[in-house]
């Protein structure tokens, strides 16, 4: 109970943050574009810039803690590279390569659509650094569209982790995105993560407004 109440005390308290926005327009969240990006374990950041190399932050991003990193890597498909992706830090346990299905093409390999982390099965590429090589064996995703939020925003949303939800564009190119994953954290910030092709499709603008709505039951 003790709990129940404090989520309703920080729920309270972002109303009252946010109540010219929420009151007239409820189920909006801000929508982020994501590029085409790498994420490094550990050992790879060595491998391909040295040992004892630490990444150096460049921007921080719209989640608690992470950030775009000054390097650089070539990402290299059997069909095509990409000879500047951007990494994005803090390091991870196992490298992880986010493109658009556009950009898998280029590459000439055929990823899934998958979480974040869920890497099993999924295809490799070759990752050139200015020190070094790395071959990974598998990593490379197209991302799940998502939204991140808190236990305070889901409770607001009236929506659960790993529910799936529609989000509707508005605007001259807009329309509804169906199956979209809600990831729910303590360390979250309010974002619906799209990549670079359904931004492009859809004329969606970084950090415009977006409408929450619940997906039919089937």
């Amino acid at each position: 109970m003790k709990n129940r109440e404090e989520l309703i005390q920080k729920v309270t308290a972002l109303v009252l943050e946010n109540w010219e926005r929420l009151s007239t327009k409820p189920f909006e969240v801000p929508a982020g574009i994501s590029a085409r990006h790498v994420h490094l374990s550990g050992e790879h950041v060595e491998m391909l810039f040295g040992a004892g190399y630490s990444l150096t932050p460049k921007k921080a991003l719209s989640q608690p803690g992470q950030f775009a990193c000054e390097e650089q890597v070539a990402v290299c498909g059997p069909a095509g590279t990409f000879s500047k992706v951007r990494i994005l830090g803090p390091e991870r346990r196992q490298s992880q390569v986010e493109m658009a299905f556009s950009d898998c093409r280029v590459l000439g390999i055929e990823a899934a659509v998958r979480s974040s982390g869920n890497l099993k099965g999924t295809p490799g590429v070759l990752l050139k650094g200015p020190k070094g090589e790395v071959m990974l064996t598998e990593g490379v995703i197209i991302a799940d569209r998502h939204i991140h939020m808190t236990p305070e925003d889901a409770l607001w949303f009236g929506v659960s982790d790993q529910e799936r939800v529609k989000v509707v564009v508005p605007g001259p190119k807009g329309g509804e995105l169906g199956q979209v994953l809600i990831r729910v954290s303590a360390n979250s910030r309010l974002d619906f993560h799209v990549d670079t092709d359904d931004a492009n499709a859809f004329q969606i603008r970084q950090g415009q407004w977006v409408t929450i709505r619940k997906e039919e039951a089937r």
